[in-house]
């Protein structure tokens, strides 16, 4: 069974299950993975739980409020993979960029498998585009300032991020606009910014925060969004990893 720790926000939770099972559909119900999805909402806010760029998570932190921050947050993580794997979860799978902040002192917590969401992104890309591409990423400032994505992409691609103007205005007010259920507005937000990546010439444009590919495709299919040849969806790359192991777990 997969186990989803979900929450992160919760539409973004809920548009990977989705993902998951259209991808995957059975014939009859039987024929549909098992997943259990447990949408812990009551994580501390991860953006605003980043006090200080590590290189290595397990650096020393400048102060003992981030650190506190930081805990908190890994303590959620920990007792949410923990509760999906008193459920007999095999592997753990996290819908939300940012909280792959806290992965590697996650897996040391937690004594089963967890997908790496910005790895399998960039596994993916290695087969889309060649060396040295440009590749844009729309995240949460969060996800930029620790270098999620950098430290898989920046020794093959060259990763564009939107400037400041687009960060705060674009960006960041798609995402909470999305976390509010104004999916319209989001969608309407998110396009000043993509046209700037687009501008810097990006062969692909990663959406690095599970709110963005529900203001970008939030009324189209999922048909459209798998031939999308731009966008990057993280949630559609990690739904895909998951079944893979999912499959070989279950002797296909």
């Amino acid at each position: 069974m997969i186990g989803i720790l979900g929450g992160m926000g919760t539409q973004a939770g809920l548009d990977f299950c989705n993902k998951l099972a259209i991808l995957y559909r059975g014939k009859i119900d039987q024929e549909y993975p098992l997943f259990l999805l447990y949408n812990k909402s009551n994580i501390p806010g991860r953006p605003e739980s980043i006090g200080v760029q590590t290189k290595n998570l397990s650096d020393k932190f400048k102060n003992k409020k981030n650190k506190k921050k930081y805990s908190m947050v890994l303590n959620s993580l920990v007792h949410g993979c923990k509760l999906l794997k008193k459920s007999k979860c095999k592997f753990i799978v996290i819908p939300c960029n940012t909280a792959h902040y806290w992965y590697n002192d996650l897996i040391k917590k937690v004594n089963l498998p967890i997908i790496n969401m910005p790895k399998e992104v960039f596994m993916y890309t290695k087969k889309k585009c060649k060396k040295k591409s440009s590749i844009g990423l729309l995240a949460t400032e969060g996800t930029l300032k620790t270098g999620i994505y950098g430290k898989f992409f920046n020794k093959n691609y060259n990763l564009i991020y939107p400037d400041k103007y687009n960060q705060k205005n674009s960006v960041n007010k798609a995402i909470k606009l999305v976390k509010r259920g104004n999916v319209k507005a989001a969608n309407k937000n998110i396009k000043s910014a993509i046209d700037f990546l687009i501008k810097k010439k990006c062969k692909k444009i990663i959406l690095g925060c599970t709110e963005l590919p529900i203001a970008i495709f939030a009324f189209k299919s999922l048909k459209t969004i798998k031939s999308s040849k731009i966008f990057l969806d993280p949630n559609l790359i990690l739904a895909n990893a998951a079944m893979k192991k999912y499959k070989k777990n279950n002797g296909h």
